[in-house]
């Protein structure tokens, strides 16, 4: 295994291919492989770095509470270790929470930042339309965090997947079984995830000042928070560039590989370079 010693942590990594670097960050409950499908295509065009999150997989676990704050740092010092900065970064739901936080702080890092999906329900807060979504999502998430303690990982995986993230019987129909070990065994490190308090908000002034040029996705066929989400992010960003794939939803790069892989190379391709 390759694993760089970065902000007190252990953290697996890979890096595939030749070019500008591109920084491929997952979200909750899963791990580097997430990207599999997606690597070789980026691979003949960029230097692809992708790592498994403090807790995941073959990454270390602390035993203390961690934070996003802790992953956005995990990030840059992994870039600057292995000297792959600056970098694209793409993000995928939780993943764009992280990368977002770690964007306006260290903009330097950065040659762009794609984002699908970031579960930011705090932006919703003062949204009369989603509000009854974002209760509904409040009590699966209280469910899910109830089923982490009781040990039921599997249970508590499942109900993620029907209730959150995708929508009934995809994870009985939509997700591969190695998909779904990888959930089950990373499990804990949601119930981590969900007792850091500031997880689903970001600070919306420090986004005025993002110099770094952001593009926003979402699918087509996601669940209707995450549009709305971005309907708030799109105007506090000065450099934003907003696009729906068609025909995906929440995990295009598990889903519709060669559509995420063709839609994200394309708009690489557009960003201006310094």
């Amino acid at each position: 295994m390759t694993v760089a010693r970065v902000n007190g942590v252990d953290l697996y990594y890979e890096v595939h291919g030749a070019g500008e670097t591109l920084a491929l960050v997952h979200g909750s409950w899963s791990d580097a492989m997430t990207w599999r499908q997606v690597v070789p295509g980026m691979a003949d065009s960029f230097r692809v770095l992708v790592y498994d999150r403090r807790g995941h997989s073959r990454s270390e676990r602390p035993a203390t509470q961690g934070s996003l704050d802790e992953d956005a740092d995990d990030l840059a010092r992994l870039l600057e270790a292995l000297d792959l900065a600056p970098a694209h970064v793409v993000a995928s739901s939780l993943g764009g929470n992280i990368a977002l936080r770690l964007a306006a702080r260290r903009p330097d890092l950065f040659l762009s930042l794609t984002c699908h999906e970031p579960p930011l329900w705090g932006v919703l807060v003062d949204d009369p339309e989603s509000q009854a979504m974002l209760a509904q999502g409040a009590r699966s998430r209280e469910a899910v965090r109830v089923r982490l303690v009781e040990g039921d990982h599997e249970g508590a995986a499942r109900q993620f997947v029907d209730e959150i993230a995708f929508g009934p019987g995809a994870w009985d129909n939509q997700l591969p079984a190695e998909v779904k070990a990888t959930m089950i065994r990373n499990a804990p490190t949601f119930l981590d995830e969900i007792q850091d308090p500031t997880q689903l908000t970001i600070d919306e002034d420090s986004l005025a000042g993002l110099a770094v040029p952001v593009r926003l996705t979402q699918g087509s066929e996601s669940p209707p928070l995450f549009p709305r989400v971005i309907d708030r992010l799109e105007p506090l960003i000065p450099h934003v560039v907003r696009e729906t794939i068609p025909g995906v939803a929440h995990v295009p790069h598990l889903t519709d590989a060669a559509v995420y892989v063709e839609a994200t190379k394309r708009a690489l391709e557009a960003v201006p370079r310094r």
